[in-house]
């Protein structure tokens, strides 16, 4: 990895740390959230949005745009934090979280908010919207392409297995799906809940190419998004290997903090550890 790649992981590290701040603070003051969930996607979406997704926030329905869907919709508020670091809408917004009338709902609405692709919440839905998304640019001869986010539990849905089988068949290599793994849901394990491995045989069953990495290494992710799609005519499968609450110790891999909001002391201490991590960052170039 040469310099200047170097200097771009540790941005994504740097806005990574900066959003799960921001989310933190939302949760908290809302009293309202999923903070295990979001915690364990914040570096997908911030690999995403600042170093894989062809997009501009001045132009939110630029038809050549690619296409992010958040089909775990629960997880809004890492979404909405990652929209406004992009540029999508004044971060001042992100305070209205969950609040009457606000446009930032517990699950994301594309006819209130610029940049959200789709609406999303019931799980189960968002990866058959995105194999529409995307044979619509299959159809239209488009190089747009359509990546989609779920959670592991959510594969629990027969949709996402009907979805997936499509997807196959109709050779979507403009699709892209990143299975957010950090092994729970609510309530439980997804293996005590209902066994979901081998996961990757399952994808590559219904023809997908499955490349499996670490889901908290920017560096891993960066390369193999940016490397999709994996092989002409096949949809792309991205199994990410993460920890529901991650960045935070007394949060992570802990199924308690599916929905729970941080008592006052929880807050403080989990906000001392993100700004260690952040305070231990290099400085380098945004």
């Amino acid at each position: 990895m040469d310099v200047m790649s170097q200097d771009e992981v540790v941005e994504l590290r740097r806005r990574s740390t900066r959003i799960r701040l921001r989310d933190l603070r939302m949760v908290y003051e809302a009293g309202l959230g999923h903070i295990g969930g979001e915690f364990s996607a914040i570096d997908i979406l911030t690999t995403l949005y600042f170093g894989v997704l062809r997009i501009d926030p001045r132009r939110p329905q630029d038809p050549d745009r690619d296409r992010f869907v958040l089909s775990k919709g629960h997880s809004a508020a890492a979404l909405y934090v990652t929209l406004a670091e992009a540029g999508f809408f004044d971060p001042d917004e992100l305070s209205t979280f969950q609040a009457p009338l606000s446009r930032l709902g517990g699950h994301p609405d594309r006819t209130k908010l610029p940049g959200v692709e789709t609406n999303t919440g019931p799980l189960g839905h968002g990866l058959p919207v995105a194999v529409g998304i995307a044979l619509s640019a299959k159809l239209d001869r488009a190089d747009r392409r359509t990546f989609v986010l779920t959670g592991d539990g959510e594969l629990q849905e027969g949709s996402m297995w009907e979805a997936a089988m499509a997807a196959g068949h109709f050779g979507l290599d403009g699709l892209t799906v990143i299975v957010d793994r950090n092994g729970l849901q609510q309530g439980d394990r997804t293996e005590s809940t209902m066994r979901l491995e081998p996961l990757a045989d399952k994808w590559r069953a219904f023809g997908w190419h499955v490349r499996e990495v670490d889901g908290h290494d920017h560096a891993q992710l960066l390369a193999t998004l940016r490397s999709t799609p994996f092989e002409p005519g096949r949809p792309s499968c991205v199994i990410a290997r993460t920890h529901k609450g991650h960045g935070v110790s007394f949060i992570s891999d802990q199924v308690a903090w599916h929905h729970h909001v941080p008592t006052p002391d929880e807050y403080q201490r989990a906000v001392a550890e993100l700004q260690a991590q952040l305070d231990q960052l290099p400085v380098g170039p945004a």
